[in-house]
């Protein structure tokens, strides 16, 4: 029986009448989004027409996911909360502290005998708290979620990023950090600002070489990391009708990268045929009777303009692959003009490895497709130049796959399968090279591509493409090569070219899989004795934050000048430092040492101003002393800053280091978010231009920190050394019961106050 089939029935019982009724009150059709918003909005949120990106709504999510990375700090933060189950479905997935090493059986092997303490602790969290527990190697947190819990219609919230993979089966689907996760699993109401509508309509059908992921490719190129920023992007078109279901996942998982609060489809062919192959036909059974109400009103996909607040065209039948790099997912570039870009660019042109798989294409049709070209370069004596590797998204894709030989033919290729965990697209890679700080090209099926993030190498140029684009460039071993236009000289001395790539939607034989990896929660919760030892380095009890004061903001000193992109890799790495996410005092030496200093260009190398004389330290060691020594900090940055991960550990070790404020000229969502979930001031400058009157040694004051309230804005005074002092505006978005978070000490005090109440 799928999951949660009772609750999803219900929803679907009533859907038509909430829809209506939300209709009515608007007064004109709606889109998909907005009657997935509607229909779940929180009693304290009564219906009415809230205002696109100004108001502040209460929303009642229907799941909560969370990956193991992420959930050791949400459950930490759960476990104060004073409740003794969670209040709505909830799950734990362990896939991001595996290593990609050796290959899957072996590196799952060491991750177990690593990881014992914290597997252990969160499979005990998660039975004695009723959560569902996906067991390492189970799969990767957003293909296990779209296999077993995504449902049309349906929201649900998720710690990690790239949540809105779910979007791919018509959900709301949103990444937050764990406090937010926390809310909704204590029973309390989410809150969100009211997201803007983006529409994307696209029309023809992808044909050729050209997949679903350079649909997004595509997007983020128009829309830039932060031209999504709080909207919820919204497919349709007969485009989308033509796509399968996973592919309208890879798009809407992908959506992370233009800051998209999440990207959704409406309900039609490929999902219900998708729901079916993953023996979920009650759930489709459901989804057909109420179709109408699972996809946006036809008046709205007529005439978008009037119903959207931007739209963007797409002809799938002339878009050409892309690949994206190298730095930023959002640097697109046309097949066509790649070759051209690494030459002028001096991107190195030789193709060390291509990597495919991951949350964001590791579908059956995705590994089917680029099977069919390592089938090619068997079959036409080519000899593959580039190291290639493969992560399934889950168990159930890797049985499957094995079944009907696409491993076989990755592995006769030449490749290596690794398990099924997020591994190198998160920096969990033993990466293979004689020389780890070697300038070279990566380039992979994944997401993201930030600076360091797959192997702790500034000078790796990662770029993002489909796998079927990755897995021809593996072949080749050269960036500048086309597979569209381009020949491959094979072992015999011919000149060969790769046919279009081919592949199945689903396995004709269905899927399969002998062990799922679920663990189903204990029974009884209150027999289960949850352990944490007082002496370990992974696992560390909270402690509440305490309340920042009006004294405590004054006469600050300045902790670090963010120059440039400072995404959450920049302020909490990943990689290595994964293995501390359950201990915040430890975590927090990790904080800031990959943002580049302002005023000398350097990563962790700033002035402190506690001993007798000024001294560079690591960012830590200088939030350190500061703490020590009684003296608040404050962190200033650019644009876009907290651009990236969901994770909170970037808000809590800066909170946790002594930082009060963070002052920058525009925030990532969720991080800003995550920040005032922590009880700490998230501002921005009212003039952009006022950053560069931030001078080092500067005694730095906030005015107004006691009246602070909705919609009035404070001010920052720079006590400069020579004596002179400079005052500016900084807005905040902050409503009343944020405000309310600040004075409380963070928002799980508030919390743990009203449920004892």
């Amino acid at each position: 029986m799928p999951f949660d089939i009772d609750m999803i029935r219900s929803h679907y019982e009533t859907l038509a009448d909430r829809v209506t009724a939300a209709r009515k009150v608007l007064g004109r059709p709606i889109t998909l989004a907005e009657k997935i918003l509607y229909t779940h909005l929180h009693p304290e949120s009564p219906l009415q027409q809230y205002e696109r990106g100004k108001n502040y709504v209460f929303f009642n999510p229907d799941r909560v996911a969370m990956q193991d990375a992420t959930a050791q700090m949400a459950l930490l933060q759960f476990m104060m909360a004073g409740r003794d189950n969670v209040a709505v479905p909830s799950t734990v997935h362990c896939d991001h502290l595996i290593q990609a090493k050796s290959g899957a059986d072996t590196d799952l092997a060491t991750a177990n005998d690593v990881n014992s303490e914290v597997y252990d602790f969160l499979s005990s969290v998660s039975n004695k708290y009723g959560l569902g527990f996906w067991k390492p190697g189970a799969g990767i947190i957003h293909q296990t979620v779209l296999e077993n819990y995504a449902f049309p219609g349906g929201m649900m919230i998720g710690t990690d990023s790239h949540t809105p993979n779910a979007g791919g089966l018509g959900m709301v689907a949103i990444g937050v950090g764990g406090a937010d996760a926390v809310d909704v699993m204590a029973g309390m109401p989410w809150e969100l600002k009211m997201p803007k509508l983006i529409g994307v309509k696209l029309t023809g059908k992808l044909n050729g070489w050209t997949s679903a992921k350079d649909v997004i490719l595509k997007v983020a190129g128009i829309l830039t990391v932060k031209g999504g920023t709080g909207a919820i992007v919204e497919y349709f078109g007969p485009g989308a009708e033509s796509m399968s279901c996973t592919g309208k996942g890879t798009i809407c998982n992908m959506g992370a990268e233009i800051g998209a609060t999440t990207s959704t489809f409406g309900y039609d062919e490929s999902m219900s045929r998708y729901l079916r192959a993953t023996e979920r036909a009650q759930v489709a059974d459901l989804a057909d009777t109420v179709a109408e109400h699972l996809t946006g009103d036809a008046e709205c996909y007529a005439e978008p303009e009037k119903y959207f607040d931007r739209v963007v065209e797409i002809d799938l039948s002339t878009l050409e692959p892309h690949i994206n790099g190298p730095y930023t997912p959002d640097l697109a570039w046309p097949i066509s003009k790649f070759a051209e870009a690494v030459k002028q660019n001096d991107y190195p042109q030789k193709l060390e490895v291509g990597l495919i798989g991951s949350c964001t294409n590791s579908s059956y049709e995705d590994l089917d497709r680029a099977a069919s070209l390592a089938r090619q370069a068997v079959d036409k004596k080519l000899k593959v130049k580039s190291e290639f590797t493969v992560t399934p998204g889950s168990e159930q894709i890797r049985y499957t796959v094995q079944r009907d030989g696409q491993l076989q033919a990755f592995e006769d290729m030449g490749g290596l399968v690794l398990a099924n965990a997020c591994g190198p697209c998160i920096g969990q890679w033993a990466r293979h090279t004689d020389d780890p700080n070697r300038k070279n090209s990566i380039i992979t099926s994944f997401n993201r591509n930030f600076t360091k993030r797959n192997d702790g190498n500034p000078k790796t140029h990662a770029f993002v493409a489909s796998p079927e684009i990755v897995t021809a460039m593996a072949i080749a071993g050269d960036l500048t090569f086309n597979p569209l236009t381009d020949t491959l000289e094979n072992e015999d001395g011919e000149q060969v070219k790769l046919d279009p790539p081919s592949g199945l939607e689903l396995p004709v034989k269905g899927f399969d899989v002998k062990d799922p990896g679920y663990q189903a929660p204990a029974d009884n919760g209150k027999e289960v004795d949850i352990q944490v030892n007082p002496e370990s380095d992974r696992l560390q009890l909270l402690d509440p934050f305490k309340t920042i004061t009006n004294d405590q903001v004054q006469g600050m000193r300045l902790l670090l000048k963010a120059k440039g992109k400072c995404t959450t890799d920049h302020i909490s790495m990943a990689g290595p430092w994964l293995k501390y996410r359950g201990h915040l005092e430890n975590i927090s030496n990790n904080c800031f040492i990959g943002a580049i200093n302002y005023f000398n260009e350097e990563a962790n190398n700033v002035i402190n101003y506690t001993g007798d004389e000024p001294e560079y330290m690591a960012v830590p060691d200088s939030a350190r002393a500061y703490k020590a020594a009684g003296i608040s900090t404050i962190v200033f940055g650019e644009e876009n800053y907290g651009e990236g991960s969901s994770r909170e550990h970037a808000a809590m070790e800066p909170r946790f280091l002594g930082v009060k404020a963070v002052v920058v000229k525009s925030f990532a969502r969720i991080h800003e978010t995550n920040l005032k979930k922590q009880g700490m001031l998230a501002l921005t400058f009212v003039n952009p231009d006022d950053y560069e009157k931030v001078r080092q040694d500067d005694l730095i004051d906030i005015n107004g920190f006691e009246d602070m309230a909705p919609n009035k804005n404070l001010s920052i005074t720079l006590n400069h050394k020579d004596g002179s002092t400079e005052t500016f505006e900084v807005a905040h978005t902050y409503n009343q019961a944020q405000i309310n978070w600040v004075r409380a000490g963070s928002a799980l005090n508030k919390i743990r106050e009203e449920l004892s109440a």
